[in-house]
């Protein structure tokens, strides 16, 4: 018989039709619970119960009352999960010029005030309020990207580890099935604060410094030096970036007066079986929790419902970009039958309507790709495969891609599939026939743009000036008017009228006023329809927001203006429209 999927249970009442007599761990997150692949909390779940586990979820607590949504499902037997969501908390609630946002994408009805600022902190501090005997463990992107001492833009300071603040027992960072399958573990055993070191991908706090025995650890400049001059966190900076662009990293470790963070280094990147075994959606509802039905619809689950993740990481090294330091600069793909078999399964489910809007990750066309020889990979610690050029030892094949795309596009029920996350033109580019034949290069922008697209092409060049581009970690903007060239032919031959919309960032590090100015009379001359500018908003634990908070760049010392009012980022913005 057909196994019965049912939602992770979110009340008392849910927890009894279940039969259960204890919980084994309580996830707690600031998004609103849906069941389904791309959200961190509900994946997390699902990990933990394929482990043989019980698990509960409260979503989007209240932390202004006395408690009780905390409270309400009693004491977990092994710990307190606490996320605040698919976004850093800050990013949710604010705009780039630290306006309140009046609208949650995340939560139903796409109302705002369902979650608190710093979400993280405060729910890991009331945890610890009404269980503190109870290990908690912090772990999404909003406590993976604050592991470290970091620059928070929202208070203008310079602030700890998330564990100093949020009081929390460990952190999980990066992608995180591997950590907690062996946190669990671990955390049975009744002296589980001993044996953390036999982890991997977590980060704690230590006093007994003494007897952990690493001799290849990184220490940091403590945090008190850091705070007294700011290039002191530069330099710690460059430390944590130079390790995570490396497939081996070593364990960094931070001062913290009497204390020490201690940060493991990361699991290898996940094998294909690996990638495979996480793709849950067939023990997922795939669906917001019924709860939500009178509310209105989550904004984040109607634009990702009929989209599927096929591999993590990113090699591209953006430097406003913190996916290096979440998901890593090496690809982990899944199979092309795993994705298949989530086409497949997508196919039949009641709400689609034939239409897959993406098959994609964070960079769309960067499936399957990896370096040659893995050997170079293993001694390299640059922070891009792609920039300044393109590494002579990266595979850059996108036949799997067309292949996926074609065998996806025959799954019975399938009308459409377009592609929705942004895609790498760089890796399209070459003025090598034979380069561009053995990987399929116009071969591939032929497919997408015949059949997955919807009309409109977006991709982000970020910006036209090289001195900008250049601090971006951004290809030079004749790479971007190459594949516009491309993009028109391609278009001509097949009689088709797609356009390509360019998207830009204003008031990034290095942008002046007159940088914008000519960004706009370059792509005015190019008769570009411009849709968006997007504000710089510097997030933490990236090179972009080292050289903003620094006002200059950790590596070479060179000064680095950026525009730090709103005044000033407003004009960047508004000039670029108005200009004339």
């Amino acid at each position: 018989m057909p196994t019965i999927k049912y939602f992770l249970p979110t009340t008392k009442k849910e927890i009894d039709t279940l039969g259960w007599d204890y919980i084994d761990v309580i996830l707690i997150t600031g998004d609103a619970y849906v069941d389904h692949p791309s959200f961190g909390a509900a994946v997390i779940g699902r990990w933990l119960e394929k482990m043989g586990l019980r698990v509960a979820i409260i979503p989007q607590p209240n932390w202004q009352d006395d408690g009780r949504d905390f409270t309400k499902l009693g004491t977990p037997r092994l710990f307190f999960g606490i996320t605040a969501g698919n976004m850093d908390s800050m990013v949710n609630h604010y705009t780039a010029t630290k306006r309140l946002r009046h609208d949650d994408a995340y939560t139903a009805g796409n109302q705002h005030g369902f979650r608190p600022d710093y979400a993280t902190v405060t729910y890991s501090r009331l945890v610890k309020k009404f269980f503190p005997e109870t290990p908690v463990v912090i772990g999404g992107i909003e406590a993976s990207l604050r592991r470290l001492s970091h620059y928070d833009y929202w208070s203008d300071s310079l602030k700890p580890s998330i564990l100093i603040d949020s009081q929390a027992d460990v952190l999980v960072y990066g992608m995180g099935e591997k950590p907690i399958t062996d946190l669990v573990k671990i955390i049975q055993n009744p002296d589980w604060k001993k044996n953390l070191t036999t982890c991997s991908q977590i980060a704690f706090l230590t006093k007994d410094i003494a007897s952990f025995n690493d001799k290849n650890a990184v220490f940091l400049h403590s945090f008190s030096k850091e705070t007294a001059q700011k290039k002191y966190y530069g330099e710690n900076f460059i430390a944590f970036e130079t390790e995570s662009n490396k497939q081996q990293q070593r364990t960094l470790i931070q001062p913290y007066s009497d204390t020490y963070l201690v940060v493991l280094p990361p699991y290898p990147s996940a094998t294909e079986t690996e990638m495979d075994s996480y793709a849950l959606y067939d023990v997922m509802m795939n669906a917001p929790h019924p709860k939500y039905a009178k509310r209105g619809d989550i904004p984040a689950f109607e634009m990702i419902k009929n989209s599927i993740t096929i591999h993590r990481g990113c090699f591209g090294g953006c430097s406003f970009c913190a996916i290096t330091a979440h998901q890593g600069r090496f690809i982990s793909s899944r199979s092309s039958q795993s994705i298949l078999n989530e086409v497949a399964d997508l196919a039949q489910r009641p709400y689609f309507k034939g239409h897959i809007s993406d098959l994609g990750a964070p960079s769309a066309n960067m499936y399957q790709m990896k370096g040659k020889n893995q050997d170079l990979c293993r001694h390299c610690a640059k922070p891009s495969c792609i920039f300044p050029n393109i590494c002579k030892n990266l595979i850059i094949n996108h036949k799997p891609l067309i292949e996926l795309y074609r065998k996806a596009s025959l799954v019975q029920n399938v009308k459409r599939i377009t592609i929705g996350s942004g895609i790498r033109y760089d890796l399209l580019i070459t003025d090598n026939p034979k380069t561009d034949s053995e990987n399929g290069l116009t071969e591939y922008l032929t497919d997408v743009i015949s059949q997955h697209v919807s009309g409109r092409l977006k991709v982000a060049p970020e910006h036209t000036v090289t001195k900008v581009l250049n601090k971006m970690r951004k290809p030079s903007f004749d790479t971007f008017s190459n594949f516009h060239q491309r993009f028109n032919l391609i278009n001509r031959r097949r009689g088709m009228h797609q356009q390509l919309v360019p998207y830009f960032i204003s008031a990034h590090p290095a942008c002046t006023l007159d940088d914008m100015k000519s960004l706009h009379r370059t792509t005015q001359h190019m008769n570009m329809h411009i849709e968006q500018v997007q504000d710089f908003t510097p997030t933490p634990m990236t090179y972009a927001t080292a050289m903003y908070f620094l006002g200059y760049d950790p590596y070479t010392g060179d000064k680095v203006f950026s525009a730090k009012f709103k005044r000033e980022k407003d004009q960047q913005k508004q000039l670029f429209f108005n200009q004339k």
